[in-house]
């Protein structure tokens, strides 16, 4: 079927043709509600005619339109009008790695820069559980901002996975096809198990890559055929020749990545794309020489000369190297274990209030958090030669745990405090506050290093109590927040990782002295990182890395190498979920990075109903959970490449994307009459404030200058200001000169979430000006006076939609009312009243004030702990 320029397929509008191939022709189209260009794919008939076929078409593709990664083409709707179905895709311009090698070979360093983009696309979809299951070049789109990967789950459907022969897709160049009855498309890029009629997995994907990464290395297929019997026998017996031998500067890692990918049994193979990524990104970086010495010219003589002595010397090395071999101790091999969690406990290894596994210094005990299905998380302790771990009394809620020196006691945090243990005798000591921390590390002269607050510097405190003294100073332009601070053996050095939530390219592992006289950034990482045994240890796509490294110095040295792969990492706190003690132990925890999912909850605490799917990276911050006017659509930040809003339908859960980067976008809030959503976007310039419509309208409006680090809040119940906070709390006017005023200075304070009420009069915000988060209102807009809503601790402040109510957390994370009323001008406030504790920091309340919207972590790890004795044994030295 062929649709001329000008023919509608709903709010579509058909522009040019693109290409056809046997899954349909394409055509670049514009979307008229959105006025943007859409690339439409127009499927085959035969699709239509299969009701089972076009079921499963519209199932898939549902799933894959919630693939976001800036190296997948983005799904954006699928339709079916007139007995035409279609796909409506991102339009990306650019070539087709197939037209691109038409041209030959590409440069190596093209190459795997290409493969390690292609190999992070398939471990994101992968890890949503879509399989590819045809990747080729003619799929495979070549754009200025890279490689994107097309047509995501949905090659399968022309044909069913079962039947052993597939049909050819050719393109429209027919560029496989050189002589009659050579087979071509799809057919070419298959693994030996869909030859063989196989269920295809994520490893197939893998088997594709791998020839897709030879024929842009070599300029030619990895495997050829005279006919498809020959074809077939080709792949699934022969190897290609080696690419050394066709293309003499690509990276020797490469061909091992490669063979590695094409191995005939799926066993054999990498097992996940996020590995491969990683071995390929490692080249990219330089990882693998791509150079050899040039061979010299000397005298024959001279040469059997040197022969000679070379050889010499050789005989009496081999002769050392045996007796060593012989008689010289045999360091053990590793032995790896498992540790369930305590009877009817799951663990809590993921979210703000998630207590990681931590091994003591001397790797004797293991330290955790778990939680029954009825009561509230608390620290436990297992000693490695026991098979029982015990719960320490008094520890409930609490979380991120980390040993002293000598592995007596534990620090940790709960109830808006760091505090310390002693193992043996017990009893919760309080040290200092520290309101939503993002870690601590205990030196051997009593020093306790910590992250009071998840947008903090780094704070010493001794571990007897005693004011806190900021160690690191943050770069508010570069990063928003330091965190997981681990002290080297010395005492006197430590690692943390800094991070900008805003901009994830910023983040990063640094090296520090606590004098605060030296730091320095070690290397790019998402996550924390730790030290033992002579390695820095560190999550790379869910691989644990270990690096040699100078503890003394902050020095890096040598390549990376693999310890362990798919280690957890919780995306909402930036941590991975491993530890290791000092002796050679390591621990961790195997699994995906965290989900998240919304659920309604009522007021005793009750969850009600979980909405829409779970979504990898939602993240946890106050305001980036936002429910509609009505109630009835919810915005919120997903993390992808970068963070970008997406809106729920709350009746049938279906989730849309509103915003496609290419910067980070987050803090969405709703205009009152829910026609458009606002929400801060990072520029390279400073951070600007926009909207767009709420069902996903035209381009964003831009409203605001760039600024600095600016968080949106609130949008007036007037439609007449946005509130965001800077240094303060600000006003952006929708009307006349946009001119931003302040409403509250600093004052040497931190003010946050800065919330109006329903009818304007009053704004609530959250403020340590007294030496501690506590939750105020103030008159907006003119008028004295100022009232304190919270006495032991408040933050994440919002307003009941009637304005009789404010709801705040406490520090603790105790969801709590207060009754409020307007009395002429007057704020009175009643009584404060606990709810229930948040299971997540994210929340928005329902129009009636009845139930709450929260962003709630996944399921928590009850998988075992896989525990790794003598794991530097394989180390290189």
């Amino acid at each position: 079927m062929s649709l001329a320029a000008g023919t509608k397929l709903g709010p579509y509008e058909i522009e040019s043709p693109v290409g056809a191939g046997g899954m349909g022709e394409v055509y670049r189209a514009r979307d008229t509600r959105l006025d943007r260009l859409v690339a439409i794919k127009v499927l085959p008939a035969k699709l239509s005619s299969d009701p089972t076929l076009r079921q499963r078409l519209d199932r898939e593709a549902r799933a894959a339109s919630k693939l976001s990664h800036p190296n997948i083409c983005t799904l954006h709707d699928i339709g079916h009008l007139d007995g035409i179905d279609f796909l409506v895709m991102e339009f990306v311009e650019g070539e087709t790695l197939e037209q691109r090698l038409f041209r030959g070979a590409l440069p190596p360093d093209q190459t795997v820069r290409i493969a390690a983009q292609l190999a992070g696309a398939l471990a994101r979809a992968h890890r949503q559980g879509i399989t590819h299951r045809d990747l080729k070049p003619a799929n495979i789109m070549l754009a200025k901002t890279g490689a994107k990967l097309m047509d995501f789950g949905l090659a399968k459907q022309s044909v069913p996975v079962s039947q052993p022969v597939a049909p050819t897709d050719p393109t429209v160049q027919q560029s496989k096809l050189t002589g009659e009855g050579k087979i071509v498309g799809t057919f070419q890029y298959m693994a030996p198990e869909q030859l063989e009629g196989k269920e295809a997995d994520a490893r197939t994907d893998i088997f594709a890559l791998g020839e897709v990464i030879y024929e842009m290395a070599t300029g030619k297929p990895a495997f050829n055929g005279k006919s498809r019997a020959s074809l077939i026998a080709s792949i699934l017996v022969s190897e290609p020749p080696p690419i050394s031998q066709v293309q003499p500067l690509a990276p020797p890692a490469l061909e091992r990545i490669v063979k590695k990918c094409m191995a005939k049994d799926p066993d054999d193979r990498w097992q996940s794309a996020s590995d491969l990524a990683s071995e390929l990104e490692w080249i990219a970086e330089g990882g693998s020489s791509v150079l050899a010495p040039a061979p010299a010219t000397v005298h024959k003589r001279r040469v059997r000369r040197v022969w000679g002595l070379v050889t010499a010397v050789a005989v009496v090395v081999v002769a050392m190297a045996a007796l060593y071999v012989a008689y010289a101790p045999k360091a053990p091999s590793p032995i790896q274990a498992y540790i369930p969690p305590p009877e009817n406990t799951s663990f809590v290894f993921i979210g703000d209030g998630a207590g990681p596994l931590v091994l003591s210094p001397d790797g004797k005990t293991l330290a955790f958090v778990a939680a029954t299905s009825s009561g509230a998380p608390m620290l436990y302790v297992r000693p490695l030669d026991s098979l029982q771990a015990r719960a320490l009394a008094g520890t409930e809620h609490a979380w991120a745990p980390f040993w002293s020196p000598d592995g007596r006691m534990l620090g940790f945090f709960a109830d808006g405090k760091l505090k310390t243990i002693d193992i043996a005798v017990g009893g919760p000591v309080s040290v200092c506050d520290a309101p939503n921390s993002r870690g601590g590390s205990w030196a051997s002269d009593g020093t306790i290093i910590f992250a009071p607050d998840f947008r903090t510097p780094i704070y010493r405190v001794p571990a007897s109590g005693g004011a806190p003294v900021q160690v690191t100073q943050m770069d508010e332009a570069k990063h928003t927040s330091h965190r997981w601070p681990f002290f080297l053996p010395d005492g006197k050095h430590f690692l943390y990782l800094a991070i900008n939530h805003q901009a994830p390219q910023n983040n990063g592992i640094y090296f520090a002295s606590v004098d605060g006289k030296e730091n320095h950034f070690l290397l790019h990482a998402v996550a924390n990182a730790q030290y033992a045994s002579g390695f820095l240890l560190y999550l790379r796509n869910g691989q644990l890395q270990a690096q040699h490294f100078q503890p003394t110095k902050g020095v890096l040295s040598g390549e990376p190498q693999q310890v362990a792969a798919g280690v957890t990492e919780d995306g909402s706190t930036q941590r991975g979920i491993f530890t290791v003690s000092q002796n050679g132990i390591l621990a961790y925890s195997g699994g995906a990075t965290s989900q998240a999912q919304l659920a309604w909850y009522d007021r005793s605490g009750k969850q009600l109903a979980l909405i829409g799917d779970k979504f990898p990276g939602l993240f946890g911050d106050q305001g980036e959970v936002s429910l509609s006017p009505k109630g009835d659509r919810a915005a919120f930040s997903i993390q992808g490449s970068v963070p970008d809003i997406w809106v729920t339908d709350i009746a049938d859960g279906v989730s849309s994307r509103l915003t496609f980067g290419p910067t980070a976008n987050n803090h969405p809030v709703w205009s009152p009459d829910g026609k458009w959503i606002a929400y801060d976007s990072m520029t390279k310039n400073g951070t600007v404030v926009n909207r767009r419509p709420s069902d996903g309208g035209a381009e964003e409006q831009v409203l605001s200058d760039p600024k600095g680090d600016v968080n949106l809040d609130d949008w007036s119940e007037d439609g007449k200001y946005l509130l965001y906070d800077q240094d303060g709390t600000w006003a952006l006017p929708l009307g006349g000169d946009h001119k931003p005023f302040q409403i509250t200075t600093p004052n040497d304070a931190d003010i946050n979430y800065p919330q109006l009420s329903p009818d304007s009069r009053w704004m609530l915000y959250q403020s340590n000006e007294s030496g501690r988060l506590e939750v105020y209102v103030v008159p907006f807009g003119g008028g004295r006076g100022k009232w304190q809503i919270s006495n032991s601790g408040g933050i994440w402040p919002r307003w009941r939609r009637d304005g009789r109510e404010i709801f705040f957390s406490t520090l603790d994370g105790v969801l709590t009312s207060v009754p409020v009323t307007d009395a002429g001008g007057q704020l009175q406030v009643g009584a404060a009243r606990p709810l229930f504790r948040l299971p997540a920091s994210a929340y928005d309340i329902a129009p009636d004030g009845q139930k709450f919207l929260l962003n709630v972590v996944g399921d928590q790890n009850t998988k075992p702990i896989t525990l790794v004795t003598n794991w530097t044994a394989e180390m290189k030295k």
